[in-house]
């Protein structure tokens, strides 16, 4: 059977930038992703598309392909007051570096990068870990399976 949509895909793989190690995923505890339901890269799954179990893949991604350039668009001064947890701010938080799990209005979720804490705001950079970097992927399918009518309503394998 081989990677297409309406596919259920377990897959290792190495995830490099600059010749760096960035992430890895075994066998013992894959990444398993429904092919066409959105959840990955468009680059990510074209590169996948027509392999079955037991192929091996390379292949890298470009910047623009993944997850584009960083934006200043995308660091913010928020008011210090949103990050109070009845009426208080937990100050080991609020430390440049540190990751902080946010939503938005319309409930979207995002991690922020703590880069300035000022008396009444937090200066936090939104834009994507891996924004300016062309990614190189290196990995082998385990499995391809039909998805089931469940997986397919829901558009994630589970």
């Amino acid at each position: 059977m081989v990677i297409s949509n309406e596919k259920v895909v377990s897959l290792t793989y190495q995830l490099k930038v600059d010749g760096k190690e960035v992430e890895t995923v075994k066998e013992d505890k894959p990444l398993v992703f429904l092919y066409g339901a959105g959840q990955m890269l468009p680059k990510f799954e074209e590169n996948l598309k027509g392999l079955k179990a037991g192929d091996e893949f390379k292949f890298e991604i470009a910047c623009d392909d993944a997850y584009g350039k960083a934006t200043e668009e995308a660091v913010l001064d928020l008011p210090k007051n949103i990050f109070e947890v009845e009426g208080k701010i937990d100050e080991g938080l609020l430390q440049e570096g540190n990751v902080i799990p946010m939503q938005n209005n319309e409930g979207q979720k995002f991690n922020g990068v703590v880069m300035e804490v000022k008396d009444d705001a937090v200066k936090m950079d939104f834009n994507h870990p891996l924004a300016d970097d062309d990614l190189s992927f290196t990995g082998k399918v385990i499995e391809v399976r039909d998805a089931t009518g469940e997986e397919k309503e829901h558009g994630h394998a589970h």
